[in-house]
């Protein structure tokens, strides 16, 4: 695979050392001349020094014959511009930019960038995902967000105790992935009963998430998302 890397910081190095060791053919574009030459003492990758939103420095990095094409500059503008400009006039497959302020994320997807990477919203995201509240836990989201892994730990007052999976009713679109008992791991089926302390695995879509919470508990859930 080979990977264009515009921008700079220990970001730019610590990717570019990552896709080496797997492999990969990696060129990184970058405007510091002196950051280029540090860079080129410690990476066995094709060093340009110049500007990545410049069609000549990509052509340069034989833009024509990337996989993909990463703008990581510390200018929302500059990444946006460099995307467009590898899709469209040197026909790259996959792009993608960092965007600095989270306001413009949906510009760039918008605009036919395949993958907006926004820190705050990544860091945002896995803070919310990670919060424990009460007895369930946010796990992680699937496709940024739209479908959530949730952990449901049924209490004494859960009306689904001893109830067979057969026998609850949970909202369309959401689906018990498996059941943790102890040590043990289950994949239910419809004659698998649920117990106290059962911690349950809710797949589901966001919008389906508190009717999930009242089927299993009997009340909604504030506060998760």
């Amino acid at each position: 695979m080979k990977v264009i890397i515009i921008g700079g910081g220990k970001v730019v190095y610590f990717l570019a050392k990552t896709f080496l060791s797997k492999g990969y053919e990696v060129t990184i574009i970058n405007r510091d001349q002196d950051y280029c030459e540090r860079l080129a003492k410690k990476l066995r990758a094709t060093i340009i020094h110049g500007d990545g939103s410049d069609p000549y420095f990509l052509e340069d990095a034989e833009a024509l014959k990337a996989d993909a094409v990463a703008a990581l500059t510390p200018n929302d503008p500059d990444n946006l511009f460099i995307c467009q400009l590898a899709e469209q006039k040197f026909k790259v497959p996959k792009t993608f930019a960092l965007v600095n302020n989270p306001t413009n994320e949906w510009i760039f997807q918008k605009l036919g960038v395949t993958k907006v990477i926004s820190t705050t919203s990544i860091i945002s995201s896995l803070i919310e995902q990670q919060v424990t509240v009460d007895d369930v836990t946010n796990l992680f989201p699937i496709d940024e967000g739209k479908v959530t892994v949730t952990q449901v730990v049924l209490t004494e007052e859960s009306p689904v105790l001893g109830r067979s999976l057969s026998e609850v009713s949970l909202p369309y679109d959401s689906v018990l992935g498996s059941v943790i008992r102890g040590d043990e791991v289950i994949i239910p089926r419809g004659d698998t009963r649920l117990l106290k302390g059962d911690k349950v695995i809710v797949i589901a879509l966001p919008e389906n998430q508190a009717e999930v919470f009242k089927v299993l508990l009997g009340h909604e859930k504030e506060g998760v998302r």
